[in-house]
């Protein structure tokens, strides 16, 4: 079986740009980030950020350490709450809802370092990300057993499609605790497909891959692009920033710095100034 990586819901109008590394015409923007702002007691983490993500592309989001680039993506996932501002994926406005209501909008999340349900096997993983099951009823589990079986069943067979796809389908079985670090960032994809996502926020996931493993994932990724999926991009390695990403958004200091292709933003004196104070 194939897994069909392609979005379900209809496509925005494109513009017939066309971008390095694309398989088809850059779109319009699919999550919208305006005046954002994010508090720790005295500390502004977030100071009216405001950026987009074009719907197709593989954003990188770079900045120096405590630029604010983690701390959005919790804000954008719901895990914490914005002090201000908006956040829209399409239409859709997600700031004032709940983590797994946002979940549910399309957004997915993986994290720098990976929380896989470590004494569950790498299918058992997968088969709990998947939303509104009809077995998670019980009184569904009584009244219509076979619904509950037949789609136990096409979910299995949708879980070990994704595994294929992500290169694990022979560690199906085994748990999860026992992965190496880069396939264990290769399952927090996976599991994040499960949910059928409309875009994926990627906390680094380079750090602790091996060149093998890195292949893999880097050839993951980009065949779910060409296959419509949206990525936004944490990464410290410029050379993986400049072999997936294109555009580069630059934080610093709680903000947008700066955006572009790699290869002016590694110019930019800004972007300089930042990295390296000077």
């Amino acid at each position: 079986m194939t897994y069909d990586t392609r979005r379900r819901a209809p496509r925005t109008t494109s513009r017939p740009a066309r971008r390095p590394h694309d398989e088809g015409p850059v779109t319009t923007p699919l999550l919208t980030i305006t005046g954002v702002t994010k508090r720790f007691g005295g500390v502004e983490a977030l100071t009216g950020c405001t950026l987009s993500v074009g719907e197709g592309s593989i954003t990188g989001l770079i900045g120096p350490n405590g630029a604010g680039k983690t701390t959005l993506f919790n804000v954008i996932s719901g895990l914490t709450p914005a002090d201000g501002g908006q956040i829209r994926l399409g239409a859709d406005r997600l700031d004032r809802l709940p983590a797994h209501a946002i979940a549910r909008r399309g957004i997915g999340r993986t994290f720098q370092i990976p929380r896989p349900l470590g004494r569950m096997t790498v299918l058992e993983n997968l088969l709990v990300y998947a939303h509104d099951q009809l077995g998670e009823t019980l009184a569904r589990v009584f009244t219509a057993p076979g619904r509950v079986s037949a789609e136990e069943h096409r979910l299995r067979e949708r879980a070990h499609a994704i595994l294929e796809s992500v290169d694990l389908a022979h560690l199906a079985s085994a748990r999860a605790e026992t992965l190496s670090g880069g396939q264990k960032k290769l399952l927090e994809l996976a599991r994040a497909l499960m949910s059928d996502p409309r875009i994926i926020l990627l906390d680094e996931p380079g750090a602790g891959v091996n060149p093998t493993l890195m292949r893999s994932l880097v050839a993951t990724i980009r065949g779910l692009r060409a296959a419509g999926r949206t990525f936004l991009l944490i990464e410290h390695d410029m050379d993986l920033v400049t072999e997936l990403c294109d555009p580069v958004i630059v934080m610093a200091q709680g903000r947008k710095l700066m955006e572009g292709p790699f290869a002016e933003v590694r110019r930019d004196p800004r972007v300089l100034e930042a990295y390296l104070g000077t």
